[in-house]
């Protein structure tokens, strides 16, 4: 995987750089604009909460650079993806007085107004990326965020952009595209982050279609469509003892089943207690009857069921 991220600071011309390099590596340009749009694609309409928003960029773009080399220019582009050998994340910069000076030609502002606009763009800057990125706002976080910095002190975006083009060619240069192996695994652990905030793929509609007994259901509920796995919701009880009259003593309910797969699914916590209990009534399910198909999952159980049935779903 070939992946570029370039963002700088406001008025320092990292914008005119990064398209300037799309062009000389031929990278898939990647801005805020275009990803919102795909983002509303997948998601739909409504706003994300901030903190969801860098796992569903990262899933989107993870199914994007199957495809192509990217290159990511958007403010804060440096916290989406973690430090690896097929990612460059770059920084440009230049001085304030160059950064006033911008300002005032593009704003026809006089000097004092343009420091002062300067002021509130670096402040919007910051909280922006303080809602967005965790742990972003400080200076020692940001600058350890970066693998290069590039400053535009003494030459302009073009040669800025030949010299950034010729580093991350050195750099990126033999990693190729991203696999889909490594793709499914990036885009599997956003989506599952996703679900358990509670953010659901578009086309899903937003109303209670089921009261979950446990955070974990919905969360389960949540990931199934995203990869677009029917499901039912408790839709079954089934007898497991009866008294002497006939009458049913104890019966159990498995969470979700799954009409396209037939499987019963008992999603379970992690405490003990609950799943030595659940565990019990599966074997005496499975003893009773044995042409249901039931399976006890964990939370480290959904990727291979994903894996295994939803991304055939959802690729082909």
């Amino acid at each position: 995987m070939a992946l570029l991220t370039i963002s700088g600071d406001p008025a320092s011309r990292w914008e005119e750089v990064a398209q300037a390099v799309a062009q000389l590596m031929h990278f898939e340009l990647v801005t805020e604009t275009r990803l919102a749009q795909w983002m509303i694609e997948e998601f739909g309409e409504t706003p994300l909460p901030a903190r969801a928003w860098a796992p569903a960029a990262v899933a989107v773009l993870a199914r994007l650079a199957r495809e192509h080399p990217l290159l990511i220019a958007l403010d804060g582009a440096e916290h989406l993806f973690r430090p690896a050998p097929w990612v460059l994340r770059t920084r440009i910069t230049t001085s304030d007085a160059h950064r006033a000076g911008k300002l005032m030609l593009d704003l026809r502002l006089e000097k004092s107004e343009a420091q002062s606009r300067l002021r509130e763009l670096d402040a919007e800057r910051k909280r922006f990326r303080k809602a967005r990125f965790k742990g972003a706002s400080s200076a020692s976080a940001e600058a350890a965020s970066f693998d290069l910095t590039l400053s535009l002190a003494h030459i302009d975006a073009a040669e800025a952009a030949e010299v950034l083009a010729a580093a991350a060619a050195r750099r990126l240069d033999q990693q190729g595209l991203l696999s889909p192996n490594a793709a499914d695994e990036i885009e599997f652990e956003m989506r599952l982050e996703l679900a358990k905030r509670g953010i659901v793929p578009a086309g899903r509609a937003r109303v209670t279609r089921a009261s979950f007994g446990h955070p974990s259901e919905e969360m389960f509920a949540n990931l199934l469509d995203f990869y677009r796995i029917q499901w039912e919701y408790e839709p079954r009880s089934f007898p497991l003892q009866w008294d002497k009259d006939g009458g049913v003593t104890e019966a159990f309910t498995p969470d979700f089943y799954l009409p396209e797969l037939d499987l019963y699914v008992e999603v379970t916590t992690m405490k003990q207690s609950l799943v030595t209990r659940k565990n019990r009534k599966v074997k005496m399910l499975r003893a009773i009857y044995p042409h249901i198909n039931i399976q006890v999952f964990y939370q480290k159980d959904f990727q291979d069921l994903v894996f295994k049935y939803g991304l055939k779903m959802v690729h082909s």
